[in-house]
């Protein structure tokens, strides 16, 4: 995997983050945060840099849990130990996914066995891999995927991250705290074609999720953003199989830039018919634009859906 785009988006985050206001306030209080979007319950083993273990309960009244936090819930886990490892001095933000594939949809009252191996780690960057599993089977996958560390001040207060690190790795949090996040709300852009599809995404100017992510710096998360592209793309993929689908991978995910509370998308999700066969997947590339300027994008494979997966 080359790091040179990550480079680019390093500086550019990190630019962002140092323009952003900060009230100097610290974390918001501790009824407030650690709930909203937070997707580890318990960490169960650390092996030194190299591995580490946790746990997750989807709670059972959540009706809607995109595949997208399970994802989500592999980084938080891979995001604790790289903070600790640099002693809560920067944090690390979604960059780069080079290849996620899904086994099947999770469902409320799962608990997600979490798994991390990380192949590197310092102040300027994370490398690893992961996986989620219940009951021993496997339900998401992640491969060479790639975060940048920030200034961890401008996001939190290292302090209150410490106190969480510890209740984690010691007692653990009850489980439940998770109260949903609301379904994506696209609106259709005229002009769509059979092999396009375009939508204006409203980022909310205020949600629950921000008071994790995060309580300096509102960031809409990305594991939000690919599920409003998911749900984009497979309306596309649908259409071109002309039956129901579901999503077996997704491969090449850029997050090159924060979206800021409030904001307004533009998502696009494209079929190319170049070198496709029936017995192949339908490959569905999407992408999110603001102001003009593309800030994330991804490949989507789609299959027809025979049942109980993702």
């Amino acid at each position: 995997m080359s790091h040179k785009p990550l480079a680019d988006m390093v500086e550019s985050m990190a630019q962002a983050a140092s323009a952003s206001p900060n009230d100097g306030s610290g974390c918001l209080g501790r009824s407030s945060r650690f709930a909203a979007f937070s997707f580890v319950d318990r960490i169960t083993q650390i092996e030194g840099t190299s591995r580490v273990c946790g746990l997750y309960t989807i709670p059972p009244e959540v009706s809607h849990f995109p595949v997208s936090l399970v994802a989500e819930a592999i980084g938080q886990l891979a995001a604790w130990v790289a903070m600790s490892v640099v002693d809560f001095t920067h944090r690390p933000v979604a960059a780069l996914a080079g290849d996620t594939r899904m086994h099947r949809l999770p469902r409320a009252g799962d608990t997600l066995e979490l798994v991390v191996e990380i192949e590197s780690c310092d102040a300027e960057s994370i490398q690893y891999r992961g996986r989620a599993l219940v009951d021993g089977n496997l339900i998401l996958e992640l491969s060479d995927t790639l975060g940048s560390m920030l200034d961890i001040h401008e996001f939190d207060a290292p302090d209150a991250l410490r106190a969480d690190f510890d209740l984690l790795t010691h007692a653990g949090r009850a489980p439940g705290a998770f109260k949903g996040v609301p379904r994506p709300v696209l609106e259709d852009i005229p002009g769509s074609t059979p092999q396009r599809l375009e939508a204006h995404l409203s980022v909310p100017a205020q949600a629950d999720f921000f008071l994790d992510h995060f309580p300096r710096r509102p960031v809409f998360p990305a594991t939000l953003l690919l599920d409003a592209q998911l749900q984009l793309a497979q309306r596309l993929a649908s259409a071109q199989a002309a039956g129901p689908v579901r999503v077996q991978s997704i491969t090449n995910v850029k997050v090159r830039a924060f979206t800021a509370p409030g904001a307004t998308l533009t998502l696009f999700a494209e079929h190319t018919e170049s070198g496709q066969t029936e017995s192949e997947p339908i490959m569905i590339k999407v992408g999110a634009q603001a102001e003009g300027r593309t800030i994330a994008g991804a490949k989507m494979f789609f299959v027809p859906d025979t049942g109980d997966t993702a």
